[in-house]
């Protein structure tokens, strides 16, 4: 195994501007907009600066920062594969096999990201609920029921299957870092997503306790 691993990390060229550049875009991107100290949950969450910018309308405010975080996914997107085509290939990730698992991962990680997205709309997938759009419920359909944060494995089986297909160790080691970055994002994201809704319940429960009293 460790033989293998050598043999696939010997195809990959460190020195390629492209790769650096490909593996710097994978980890800005859940700094820039999901970490809980990221440069827009914080401005937005504590300072309402988007929202101000917008004239304070947060509808407004919210669906364009949905535009900016499709947009700079997009760019990663093709980072990557730009990264990719510059890299060897090696032949054990161009087999039958290999190309039968690219197709299926990224079948299955298409579905994962799409449904997420219909499942959560708009606002609930692009930082909603730090503009204060709180869901009433928690959803838990498809694909929730299947992964707790199903956009990021999804792409994360996107990464690997794209690395598949076009057989590139590079691709392996780029989708690794793709995995602990979210990884990370994840520890910081879950609890302050936690932290909002538990602030709005106290709200509403600090308001019933004040209609009681009167």
């Amino acid at each position: 195994m460790a033989s293998l691993v050598g043999q696939l990390a010997s195809y990959v060229d460190l020195d390629k501007q492209s790769l650096r550049v490909s593996a710097a875009s994978i980890i800005f991107n859940p700094l820039f907009w999901k970490c809980r100290n990221s440069i827009v949950a914080r401005q937005e969450y504590r300072n309402k600066v988007l929202t101000k910018l917008f004239g304070g309308n947060r509808t407004v405010a919210n669906y364009a920062l949905a535009v900016t975080i499709f947009s700079i996914g997009l760019l990663r997107d093709w980072l990557y594969k730009t990264a990719l085509s510059e890299q060897p290939s090696h032949a054990l990730l161009q087999t039958p096999y290999a190309l039968a698992a690219a197709y299926t991962l990224l079948a299955a990680g298409n579905v994962l990201v799409v449904s997420s997205t219909w499942r959560l709309g708009i606002q609930g997938t692009f930082l909603g609920d730090y503009f204060g759009f709180l869901k009433e419920d928690m959803v838990t359909g498809f694909p929730f029921n299947v992964t707790g944060a199903p956009m990021y494995w999804g792409s994360t089986m996107s990464f690997l299957g794209t690395a598949l297909l076009f057989g590139k160790p590079a691709g392996l080691l780029l989708t690794a870092l793709v995995y602990v970055v979210y990884v990370v994002a994840l520890r910081f994201e879950d609890p302050f997503t936690a932290g909002i809704y538990a602030k709005r319940d106290r709200e509403r429960a600090a308001a019933k306790a004040g209609k009681k009293s009167n």
